[in-house]
C-alpha cells in the first residue's frame, strides 16, 4: 500500500511539472509579446546574428539550439510559420504556399532576415529582462518589448495539457488603428484577415470568443464554369478540391470536371456537366464542400505565468498599456544618456577653460595626479549635476593635447544646448505619454500600413439550409397482399415521404416500431400484424381503445409518438390487453355498443375522442364503461373496420 501511495505520489507531481512545462514553455503564447517560447528564441538570434544580410536557415536554427531543448525540427517548422506571416522576417527561397499546403524548402535552400518593422518595434536590450537558457551557458529573453501586438497580429493555435488556444490573425493597419482609438477614447472593434483572403461574417465573433463564418471567393466564368480565386483560412486547395470531389461521389452536387491551375494565386476551375448551370451550384460548394468554415475562436495565453482567457479587447488595452510603458523607459533611459552627456561637456570645458590640466606638469606619480585633478575640480562641483569619480577623471586625462589645443567653447555651448532643448522635449513628453504612443502608432501605421492591406472582405452571410437542399421525395409503396413496405415496392397504396423522414408503424398487439425507409422489407411475419403505418414526425396523435382481458373491460388513451430509438420495440398498450380501436387523430365521436345482462337493456353511449386524456406512450388508459365492449361504431352508427391492413 505505502508503494502504491508513493507512486501515486510520484506520477502526480511529475505530471504537474509536465504539464507546467507544455502550458508556459511550449504550446501557449505570452499576453506580454504574443510569442511562444520557440518563436521569442528564433527572433532573439536572428537579432544577435543581424547585419542586414540574408541568413541561411539552417544556421539560423542550429544557432537557435543553444536556447531551445527541443531540437531542430520544431524550430525549422516555427521559423517557416513565423516567415509565412509576413511580418517579422524577410524570406528568400520557397518557404512553402499557404494556397497549395505544398511545403517548404530544406533549412539549407532557403535565407532569412530580420524585416524593418521587427527590427524596429521588438528590440531593445536595455528594456529585456533575461534569464539563463536551459543550460546556463547563454542569456535568453523573457519576454521580448514588443511594440506592436503581435499576439492579434499572427494568431496563434495552441493544445496543452487540459486547455488549448485559438487567436484569429487581424489586419496590421486596422490594430494598430483600434489601439490608437482606445487610446483616445474611442469604442474599438477588430476583426480578423486572413491571408488567404475569403468572404467573413463575423457577426458571431463576440471579440474573439466567438466564432465567424468564412466563404471562398467563387466566380462564374461562364453558365458552365465556376473558378475559385481564395480559399478559407484553414483549408488548402488540395483538400478544398478532395471535399468537392466527396461531395459530388455523395450526390450532393454534379460536375463534369475539376481542375487546379493554382500559382501565385488560387485558380481552381469547376466544369458543370449537361443539365446543371453555374449559378445554382454556388449554394451547393458552400453547403457540402470546404468553400465555407466556420472558425471558432478561444484566446487563452500567459499572463504573469499564469492562464489567462481572454477577448481581444482586453488583449489590446494590455499592450496599449505595456507600449506607454516601454515609451515612458524609453524616454527615461535617453534622458539619463543626455543627463550625463551634459555632464561630461561640462567637466570637459571646465578642466580644458580654466586650464586645470596645467597642474599635472610638476606632478610625477599617478596617484598624485588623480588627487590634483580631482582637488582642482572642487571649486567647480556646484556647476555640475554630480561629483566627479575617478573613471571621470580618468577620462579626462585621455583627451590627448590636439583636441585640448584645438577647443571650442563656444561649439560645446551649442551642443549642450541642443541637449537641453532635446531635455525639455523628453520632460513634455514624459507628462504626456499617452499622445508620445499615440504619436508613434500613427508613424508606424503611415510607414507600414500601406504594406498591409486587408484581404478578407466583411460581409453577412446568408446561412444556407443544407437539409432543405438534399430533402427530396419519395412514394413508399405498400403491398398489402404481400406484406412488404419500401421504396421499391409496387402496393396497392402508397405512402408520400421524404429522405430524411422516419417510418412509424403499429402493430395489433399493442406494440410499435420506428425504421428509417426501407428498398423493400417484410413487416408482417413473426405473429405481427400492422394496423398503422405513417411517418414519425412526433406530432401525430393516436386514439387506442384496448380491452382489459382480465376484467372485460374497455379502456382508452391519446398518445403522441415523440420518442423513440430506431427499429426498438415499444408497448402502446399493456401487455395482454386486447387492441380494439386504432385510430390516427383524435377528431370525431364513437360509440361503445355495450354487452347486454339480465335484465338489463341494451346500452350504447357515445365516446368524444377530443375528450380522451393525452398520456404518454407507456400510461395507462382511462376505463371508458363499467361494462364489457360488444363492439365499437362510428359516428354514422357502422361498425369499425377490421384492425388490420394485411
Amino acid at each position: 500500500m505505502t508503494k502504491q501511495a508513493d507512486l501515486k505520489e510520484l506520477m502526480q507531481e511529475n505530471f504537474i511539472k509536465y504539464a507546467s512545462y507544455v502550458i508556459l514553455e511550449r504550446a501557449i503564447p505570452n499576453a506580454i509579446d504574443g510569442l511562444k517560447p520557440v518563436q521569442r528564441r528564433i527572433l532573439h538570434t536572428l537579432y544577435q546574428i543581424d547585419d542586414g544580410r540574408m541568413h541561411k536557415v539552417a544556421n539560423v536554427v542550429g544557432q537557435t539550439m543553444a536556447l531551445h531543448p527541443h531540437g531542430d525540427a520544431p524550430i525549422y517548422d516555427a521559423l517557416v510559420n513565423l516567415a509565412m506571416k509576413d511580418y517579422l522576417l524577410d524570406k528568400q527561397g520557397n518557404f512553402g504556399n499557404l494556397h497549395t499546403g505544398d511545403p517548404a524548402a530544406a533549412a539549407r535552400y532557403i535565407e532569412t532576415r530580420l524585416s524593418g518593422l521587427a527590427r524596429e518595434t521588438l528590440f531593445n536590450p536595455a528594456l529585456t529582462e533575461f534569464v539563463p537558457s536551459y543550460d546556463g551557458r547563454h542569456q535568453e529573453p523573457v519576454t521580448l518589448p514588443a511594440k506592436i501586438p503581435l499576439l492579434l497580429l499572427l494568431g496563434a493555435e495552441g493544445i496543452a495539457v487540459g486547455m488549448a488556444t485559438r487567436l484569429l490573425p487581424h489586419n496590421f493597419s486596422e490594430v494598430l488603428q483600434a489601439e490608437i482609438d482606445l487610446l483616445e477614447g474611442r469604442c474599438v472593434e477588430l476583426f480578423p484577415d486572413f491571408p488567404q483572403g475569403g468572404i467573413m461574417d463575423a457577426t458571431h465573433y463576440d471579440k474573439g470568443r466567438g466564432k465567424v463564418r468564412l466563404r471562398a471567393r467563387i466566380e462564374v466564368k461562364d453558365d458552365k464554369t465556376l473558378v475559385i480565386r481564395e480559399t478559407c483560412y484553414s483549408s488548402t486547395t488540395e483538400s478544398l478540391m478532395h471535399s468537392i470531389e466527396e461531395a459530388a461521389k455523395k450526390g450532393k452536387l454534379k460536375i463534369d470536371a475539376i481542375g487546379d491551375y493554382t500559382a501565385e494565386k488560387v485558380e481552381i476551375e469547376i466544369k458543370l456537366p449537361r443539365g446543371q448551370h453555374a449559378s445554382s451550384l454556388i449554394d451547393a460548394l458552400y453547403a457540402f464542400t470546404e468553400c465555407e468554415v466556420t472558425l471558432h475562436s478561444m484566446p487563452l495565453v500567459i499572463r504573469g505565468d499564469l492562464p489567462w482567457e481572454t477577448d481581444v479587447s482586453s488583449i489590446l488595452e494590455l499592450h496599449a498599456e505595456k507600449l506607454q510603458e516601454y515609451l515612458r523607459r524609453e524616454l527615461e533611459i535617453e534622458e539619463g544618456r543626455l543627463l550625463e552627456k551634459i555632464f561630461e561637456k561640462t567637466l570637459e570645458q571646465i578642466f580644458i577653460e580654466n586650464r586645470l590640466y596645467k597642474r599635472l606638469e610638476t606632478v610625477s606619480s599617478q596617484a598624485a595626479i588623480h588627487e590634483t585633478v580631482a582637488d582642482s575640480l572642487v571649486p567647480y562641483h556646484k556647476e555640475l549635476s554630480r561629483t566627479p569619480t575617478k573613471e571621470d577623471i580618468e577620462r579626462l586625462l585621455a583627451i590627448p593635447i590636439r583636441r585640448i589645443s584645438r577647443f571650442d567653447i563656444d561649439k560645446n555651448q551649442e551642443e549642450i544646448a541642443a541637449i537641453l532643448a532635446r531635455l525639455k522635449e523628453i520632460a513634455k513628453d514624459l507628462k504626456g505619454i499617452k499622445q508620445v504612443t499615440i504619436r508613434y502608432l500613427k508613424s508606424l501605421l503611415a510607414k507600414y500600413g500601406k504594406h498591409f492591406p486587408r484581404r478578407t472582405e466583411i460581409s453577412a452571410i446568408e446561412t444556407i439550409d443544407k437539409r432543405a437542399m438534399e430533402t427530396y421525395t419519395m412514394q413508399v409503396g405498400i403491398d398489402e397482399k404481400g406484406g412488404f413496405i419500401g421504396t421499391k415496392v409496387q402496393g396497392e397504396r402508397s405512402l408520400e415521404c421524404t429522405n430524411f423522414d422516419k417510418l412509424l408503424l403499429l402493430y395489433k398487439e399493442g406494440n410499435f416500431t420506428v425504421i428509417s425507409i426501407p428498398e423493400k422489407l417484410y413487416v408482417a411475419g413473426e405473429g405481427r400484424t400492422p394496423v398503422s403505418i405513417g411517418v414519425a414526425d412526433k406530432t401525430t396523435s393516436f386514439v387506442a381503445i384496448y380491452r382489459d382481458q382480465a376484467t372485460g373491460l374497455s379502456y382508452g388513451k391519446r398518445f403522441i409518438v415523440n420518442q423513440f430509438i430506431l427499429e426498438k420495440s415499444y408497448e402502446f398498450i399493456p401487455e395482454g390487453a386486447e387492441l380494439q380501436l386504432l385510430k390516427e387523430g383524435s377528431a370525431g365521436t364513437i360509440y361503445l355498443d355495450l354487452e347486454k345482462k339480465a335484465r338489463q337493456k341494451e346500452m350504447r353511449i357515445p365516446v368524444v375522442l377530443d375528450e380522451i386524456p393525452l398520456k404518454g406512450v407507456k400510461a395507462k388508459g382511462v376505463r371508458l364503461s363499467t361494462r364489457p365492449v360488444r363492439k365499437i361504431l362510428k359516428g354514422n352508427i357502422k361498425e369499425v373496420e377490421q384492425l388490420t391492413l394485411f
